[in-house]
């Protein structure tokens, strides 16, 4: 007999800390950041900690601005394509994006003192950079022995056995019942709502599996596919102050006010055959803003020769995120449907902070070099509640995070007083540590999202020109090509301790991932 159960359901949760609570994944995606500014900038991969000079060193290095011995306005137009190319197990694909932005805006006003020695001038800035830009699309697709099912059941029967009242009947979801009210795990009642994990005695704690098995004990996944949006972006606005102390000494700081707007997209579903199939459907906007403040100091002790320090500060966020899950399957001639929205989660975010060290070489009128070396903390990210109360993932953000190393080098050369050709490199090692990057350990997620994606590394290319048409109006172009590889998880692996030794109770296999991005910048500049 033909049996059809659905339930389609909107609910307004209440999220409390341990339902949506925010994972080391989270805390990670909103602490980086992209190469960004102007084209001059970017064409020398940002190594301008030492140089100065440029409008964009505010965002580094704001002493750079006190180099300025006159006012200047600049905006930069970007054109970037995108190619994100997965490959799991074998089985290959690749997605890409086209977009066009206004990512910068910038003004320097220089007000000289009239004085020979000590303060000669002071220098104030503005500008808006759109620091992150997270438009991708990106998929993979092959196969794996355990399901998303296994993983869901794992976690539930853990659950189960460390906190009371997760039995099936606590966790269905109906009309007049909503489990996520009760404070118990989304993806358990997603799941189990929606038909991904059965119980074996309903009013039972415990007892979760996966219902797609076969008596054999093997799980017969065909196909399954993860389909991933990314959109938003981090925009930062600078206001910055530097000073020049006969010309040997220049000191800048910058306060910055940072706003997030990131909208997150997953479907992921497995093919059993026979038309049995398995579905989960994610949505996250996160929204908010933050501050932050940079210092910075450049030396020039010889003409042909300037060094340079600064201390960026963590950036302190409000954020809210709104999360929407459906989950769906059939199994035979059953098929279960569920769908939710979450109320809206506060909390707040703290990011790690750097320090950037820097020399330049100046070679006269005909060129420069400017390399820096950046180090920044990641294992100081924190989470906490909007009331200020920590997540237990602090800890974990501890034990999985490091520090992040990034070398810039960027060179400029005169060919002619009005045109002048750059190019540079930035490298920057992942601060995961091996232990994430091996998945020998078990990664927590949030709320209904068991997807993630583990960093192992950045590589920045760049070129340009720049062409001065008069003393005071001038072009400059650069082409920056970025690849960023990381590691795609569908879920975690599970591990338990049986007499001593360490077993799997759940493996996923990851899928290697290149995020490929070229960007053209385009800079309008005039000088005053």
């Amino acid at each position: 007999m033909k049996k059809s159960v659905s339930l389609l359901i909107a609910l307004s949760l209440i999220c409390g800390m341990n339902v949506y609570a925010q994972e080391t994944m989270d805390a990670y995606k909103y602490s980086q950041s992209d190469l960004h500014g102007t084209a001059r900038f970017s064409s020398m991969a940002g190594a301008f900690g030492a140089l100065g000079g440029d409008i964009s060193s505010m965002t580094t290095n704001p002493a750079g601005i006190g180099i300025y011995r006159s006012s200047e306005v600049v905006a930069t137009l970007n054109l970037s394509t995108m190619k994100a190319e997965s490959n799991w197990s074998g089985s290959k694909a690749d997605q890409s994006k086209t977009k066009f932005n206004f990512d910068n805006i910038a003004y320097v006003g220089y007000f000289p003192t009239g004085n020979y020695s000590g303060i000669k001038g002071w220098n104030f800035g503005f500008a808006y950079n759109r620091v992150k830009n997270f438009a991708r699309n990106y998929k993979v697709s092959g196969t794996q022995r355990y399901s998303l099912s296994d993983y869901i059941a794992e976690i539930t029967n853990d659950l189960s056995v460390n906190n009371s009242g997760y039995t099936g009947v606590n966790l269905w979801l109906t009309d007049n019942y909503n489990p996520f009210d009760a404070g118990y795990n989304p993806l358990s009642v997603a799941g189990y709502s929606g038909g991904l994990i059965g119980s074996e005695h309903p009013s039972q704690k415990g007892g979760f599996y996966n219902p797609f098995s076969d008596n054999t004990g093997f799980w017969p996944i065909q196909r399954a596919n993860l389909e991933v949006t990314e959109r938003g972006a981090i925009d930062q606005y600078d206001f910055a102050v530097a000073t020049n102390i006969s010309d040997i000494l220049f000191l800048g700081a910058t306060f910055v006010l940072t706003d997030i707007d990131y909208t997150y997209r997953s479907i992921y579903n497995e093919d059993f055959g026979s038309g049995d199939y398995s579905e989960l459907y994610n949505a996250r906007n996160t929204e908010g803003n933050a501050y932050s403040f940079n210092l910075g100091a450049i030396v020039r002790p010889i003409d042909y020769l300037r060094l340079g320090v600064a201390y960026n500060s963590p950036t302190w966020y409000k954020l809210t995120d709104y999360n929407y899950v459906e989950a769906a399957s059939k199994i035979k001639d059953d098929n279960i449907s569920v769908y939710s929205n979450a109320a809206p989660n506060d909390y707040k975010l703290r990011t790690g902070d750097r320090w950037i060290f820097s020399a330049a070489g100046i070679l006269g009128q005909y060129g420069l070099i400017n390399v820096d070396y950046e180090l920044k903390n990641y294992k100081t990210m924190k989470l906490s509640t909007s009331d200020g109360l920590e997540y237990e993932a602090n800890d974990r953000i501890k034990q999985d995070f490091g520090t992040s190393g990034t070398l810039r080098i960027g060179t400029e050369a005169k060919i002619t007083s009005q045109f002048a050709i750059r190019a540079g490199g930035a490298w920057m090692n992942s601060p995961v540590k091996d232990h994430v990057k091996d998945a020998t350990r078990e990664i927590f997620v949030s709320g209904t999202i068991p997807h993630y994606t583990v960093d192992r590394g950045t590589n920045y290319y760049t070129v340009g020109f720049g062409y001065r048409f008069t003393p005071q109006f001038y072009v400059d172009l650069a082409c920056i090509y970025k690849e960023y590889k990381e590691d795609v998880y569908t879920f975690s692996n599970i591990y338990y301790e049986d007499k001593g030794d360490i077993k799997t109770a759940v493996a996923s296999v990851p899928s290697s991932m290149k995020t490929k991005t070229t960007r053209l910048a385009l800079t309008f500049g005039y000088k005053f």
